[in-house]
């Protein structure tokens, strides 16, 4: 189950702006030490609504008009109430600009090309135009993210319109998001009209937990899927478990692991296990998607219910065993990672060890193998680079994989160097 996800997030001053438009276009230095977004990869965002200038430059340009009916205004203003239009944006209760942020649960976008990726995004901005009802030269800005964990879309618009100002009886600019989102009920109305939308374009993914004034309701539907995961979870490790024992005990009999002078093969049933370990991981990964997803409607939900509290006690049992599911849920997350980082960890061993000693035949089948992994995102550019680098494949994989060109390393000459002398090959768990 995949999710189609849409959020709008106001944006209050001019220096916000500012500041959004550093993190959408990739202009902090800060990104080179943060682990959330790989810069090797930034080359591949897409400018779905480019800007060339500093966002607060291009907002400037979008409203230039409204500015000019603003210092014509402040002519004829009392002395101690006159602002420039800086001031008067910073300090009114609207907002200067719209995030809009269009993704899906990250189950949705593996194994996805490139070309339906664009599709997806190309989609998301028909919404914006059609379903929201922006103008193209009200949109600041819209940006494609490859080079994070899970594709997404920031578009910036700004809701510039002309509004009769009932005091005057004139049309005047102002700025207005709720022309075009009004209220939450509204919000959760075109919700439905986004997943809809993408579905109509074929793309299989399900309307996220329904926003509704019968909050109780979406309380007793978040409990039910917290038990279904918990449940689910508890099955595929069971399953692991399993296949990593059976696994592991193929590994201790040498008889499955043949060696000669030059050569080490490894007998099908033995690949077989692994692919059957691999098979679980997988499917291990996407309940975690499913978690992490459940996991932010869970936090949204604590979030509102505790303005909600001081309105209806009658709730406070509730949300404190969301908290508590919430909790529950984080921790089974985090244990859900370490794991899978340490099943990662001994196949890149196990892998590695192949490459190194295996015979031809068998260091293609694991370098398609390792191609196939990545291409399911349980592999990363880094664990790629750790199963091949020195060994024959590295060229072919480093390049597959996309990894930097000066983390290369000269082909070694004896790859021996690498295996104890007496052939011993356990890499149990």
């Amino acid at each position: 189950m995949n999710y189609a996800i849409f959020r709008s997030e106001p944006i209050y001053t001019l220096n916000d702006l500012a500041q959004i438009g550093s993190h959408n276009k990739r202009e902090k230095k800060a990104y080179n030490s943060n682990p959330d977004i790989k810069l090797e990869l930034t080359k591949n965002n897409i400018e779905l609504v480019p800007l060339d200038s500093k966002y607060v430059k291009g907002f400037h340009e979008i409203t230039k008009e409204y500015k000019l009916e603003h210092d014509e205004r402040m002519k004829t203003e009392r002395e101690d109430r006159k602002r420039t239009y800086s001031q008067m944006l910073d300090r009114s209760k609207n907002v200067v600009a719209d995030e809009m942020i269009f993704t899906a649960s990250p189950g949705f976008f593996k194994g996805l090309k490139n070309k339906d990726i664009k599709k997806w995004s190309d989609t998301c901005m028909e919404f914006v135009y059609q379903d929201l009802g922006y103008k193209k030269e009200q949109v600041l800005h819209a940006t494609l993210h490859m080079d994070e964990k899970t594709p997404h879309i920031h578009c910036v618009v700004i809701p510039l319109v002309k509004k009769l100002d009932k005091r005057t009886n004139t049309e005047r600019y102002t700025i207005s998001k709720k022309q075009y989102i009004r209220d939450n009920k509204h919000l959760s109305d075109l919700q439905d009209k986004y997943c809809q939308r993408l579905n109509d374009k074929g793309f299989d993914l399900e309307r996220g937990i329904k926003n509704s004034d019968r909050e109780h309701i979406r309380i007793k539907e978040l409990k039910k899927i917290t038990n279904s995961l918990n449940k689910d979870l508890g099955n595929k490790h069971s399953r692991l478990e399993y296949e990593l024992n059976e696994f592991n005990e193929s590994l201790k009999d040498k008889k499955n692991i043949l060696f000669d002078k030059d050569y080490v093969k490894v007998k099908k049933e033995t690949f077989d296990s692994m692919n059957r370990v691999i098979k679980e991981v997988d499917d291990l990964m996407d309940v975690q998607d499913r978690v992490e997803v459940v996991l932010g409607e869970v936090k949204d939900q604590v979030d509102s219910y505790n303005t909600l509290e001081r309105k209806n006690k009658n709730l406070t049992n509730e949300v404190k065993y969301l908290k508590q599911r919430n909790d529950e849920l984080e921790e089974e997350n985090k244990g859900l990672k370490d794991y899978i980082y340490e099943i990662v960890e001994k196949l890149i061993e196990f892998f590695r060890k192949l490459l190194i000693r295996g015979n031809e035949e068998t260091k293609d089948i694991v370098a398609d193998k390792v191609k196939d992994i990545y291409d399911e995102n349980l592999f990363n550019n880094k664990d790629v680079y750790k199963t091949s680098v020195g060994t024959e494949r590295q060229d072919e994989l480093f390049e597959y994989a996309n990894v930097p060109s000066y983390m290369k390393q000269p082909i070694k000459s004896n790859y021996r160097d690498e295996i104890d002398k007496d052939d011993d090959f356990d890499i149990g768990f």
